[in-house]
């Protein structure tokens, strides 16, 4: 079982570009209908990757506090990596969800959102699965 993390751009990414091999932009759980799904459930944007690292980016008070500590300087990463793609007024959308299950990248979003991609305290995010992200700049 794994926790994938999907983000929606409005431009169009390299593949398998990385940011000190926090985080990277590819193909490692998902497949292009796993991608389809959730660009058609979830993102109002027009291209989807996935996330790729050995777990997604989940920060619940309920997990083991490495892998929070993990999923922090993920996000915290991928904000870094993506704001260079973004210009003022732009946004990404980050979700998660198990990719184990078939189907459930399809399944209802529990929580949204929405974040500025400089300005958030990282210690006060809480961000379930099924959370839809939208990170603006």
């Amino acid at each position: 079982m794994s926790l994938a993390t999907y983000i929606g751009t409005n431009v169009e990414l390299p593949i398998n570009d990385g940011l000190n091999d926090v985080v990277t932009i590819e193909s490692c759980f998902s497949d292009e209908r796993h991608r389809l799904n959730i660009q058609k459930h979830h993102f109002i944007t027009p291209y989807v990757y996935e996330v790729s690292s050995d777990w997604g980016i989940e920060i619940t008070e309920y997990m083991n506090k490495s892998r929070r500590k993990e999923s922090k300087e993920k996000l915290l990463a991928l904000c870094k990596l993506m704001d260079p793609y973004l210009t003022s007024g732009d946004f990404f959308e980050l979700y998660s969800c198990w990719s184990c299950w078939i189907g459930e990248e399809a399944e209802e979003q529990e929580r949204k959102l929405t974040l500025n991609i400089h300005y958030f305290d990282i210690d006060d995010i809480y961000m379930p699965e099924k959370t839809l992200v939208r990170i603006e700049k």
